[in-house]
């Protein structure tokens, strides 16, 4: 089995460097809007019928012609490259990229029925693909692009040992002042599916506290635009001031997109810090989600059209709850979604059903007289959901004297006692582990 990941890292280009890759760009973005304009002009002719044409206008083309296909249309690009020396500058393989690109973006429409392929206009092409690399890129603290030269690279974390380097992807962020690359690697590696087992939590989420779970953790929702609403505000009213395609215009539209670049960076760094807390506290997570059957999906979509849309998209709830599940599987937890219908309206302890509106924020059972925080109640029903759902594997372990006697609910319930660098490895660590001592 080949598994596939991205690891993205910033890169620092030099003044010539980043001039060729925004010039690429652009010639990415002419070669996709032409590929378009042949495939929109080949169905347009073929739009009305053979014994009569529209009143207004008609595309006339000769019915010989094929297709505009992947295949006719890199056979072309061949053509084209003799001609137009802006296509030769770019690497063969990137052009290739874009006419593929092209045509995934069609197969998708096909299938979905829906999202026609679009022209890009200036700005929106923001990168470009190298699909293969016969050597490793990578040097100390550079990687080899094919044409632009040695790049200076913020190599955070290495690659891990055993995967190979199969594409690089640069991406152009903030107006083409901040660049990054999205290195794809793989390993012929099977990484077995985690099964429930363990410590079992469940999360609820809101618009007053971001995170509840059933172990009664609150966790208040951070206001990431809200709290840089005024400056941005400021930026824009200053953006809209300015001449268009002049200097000053383009300066003001980079701290416009640097602000929004910041507020988006800092919501998902506060989703993996929190997505990481969660692990370090139980095995087995369970949330309300997408994985479930349409009629008991949860659409954060739908409550982002609201009156607290606004509030809702700064939340974030989907990204987090992807982040969550990525991290659960790097981790070697267990992640799974359960019915959300009805979490809200029912006692955790006795299962009754009361009909309380969301101004009352605690939950008071009349039959058993449980009495908690409203979403903690819900969380444990989530928590209950999936122990009903997984039933035979799921189970407590017995915490060591020393963890139970010192009250500390914050810790690694199933790790407690052992050192530091042993909780938490990684479920892809484990697996280069066995694959090491099959291969000793």
């Amino acid at each position: 089995m080949t598994l596939t990941m991205n690891y993205t890292y910033r890169i620092y280009p030099d003044a010539a460097q980043q001039e060729a890759m925004l010039s690429w760009l652009e010639t990415c973005m002419r070669l996709y809007n032409r590929c378009l304009r042949d495939l929109k002009d080949w169905m347009n002719s073929r739009k009305c019928r053979i014994d009569r044409c529209s009143i207004n206008r008609e595309y006339i083309m000769s019915p010989d012609i094929s297709f505009p296909g992947y295949s006719s249309q890199k056979r072309q690009l061949t053509q084209w490259k003799k001609t137009e020396p802006d296509l030769q500058e770019v690497h063969s393989q990137v052009t290739q990229d874009v006419v593929k690109r092209l045509h995934n973006s069609w197969e998708s429409f096909k299938q979905r029925g829906r999202g026609f392929p679009r022209f890009k206009k200036y700005g929106r092409y923001q990168s470009f693909l190298f699909p293969q690399f016969s050597t490793n890129p990578l040097r100390v603290n550079q990687i080899k692009l094919p044409k632009i030269g040695l790049v200076d690279i913020n190599l955070h974390r290495e690659i891990p040992h055993g995967f190979k380097i199969k594409g690089v992807r640069v991406v152009s962020r903030c107006r083409g002042t901040k660049w990054f690359v999205v290195i794809t690697i793989q390993a012929d590696l099977s990484v077995p599916e985690t099964s429930p087992f363990g410590r079992a939590i469940g999360l609820d989420v809101g618009l007053i506290d971001l995170l509840a779970t059933s172990d009664g953790l609150t966790i208040p929702r951070p206001k990431f635009f809200g709290d840089l609403q005024g400056k941005l505000k400021l930026l824009q009213r200053r953006l809209s001031r300015k001449q268009k395609r002049y200097k000053n215009y383009s300066k003001a539209q980079i701290k416009v997109a640097r602000l929004h670049h910041k507020i988006a960076n800092t919501r998902k760094d506060f989703h993996l810090k929190i997505a990481h807390q969660l692990c370090d506290q139980a095995d087995s997570i369970f949330v309300v989600g997408e994985a479930c059957p349409k009629d008991i999906d949860i659409d954060y979509r739908v409550m982002a059209k609201g009156f607290l849309g606004k509030h809702s998209l700064d939340a974030g709830f989907g990204q987090f709850r992807d982040l969550l599940k990525w991290v659960c599987w790097k981790r070697g937890k267990f992640f799974s979604t359960v019915d959300h219908k009805g979490t809200s309206k029912q006692c955790p302890e006795c299962g009754y059903q009361w009909n309380n509106n969301l101004s009352i924020r605690w939950h008071t059972c009349d039959e058993c007289g449980y009495s908690n925080n409203r979403d903690v109640a819900s969380a444990e029903i989530i928590r209950n959901r999936g122990i009903e759902k997984y039933p035979r594997t799921i189970g407590e372990r017995k915490l060591p004297a020393e963890c139970v006697l010192s009250g500390i609910l914050n810790l690694d319930k199933c790790n407690a006692g052992m050192p530091n660098r042993e909780v938490g490895k990684p479920a892809l660590y484990r697996a280069f582990q066995r694959r090491e001592d099959v291969t000793k």
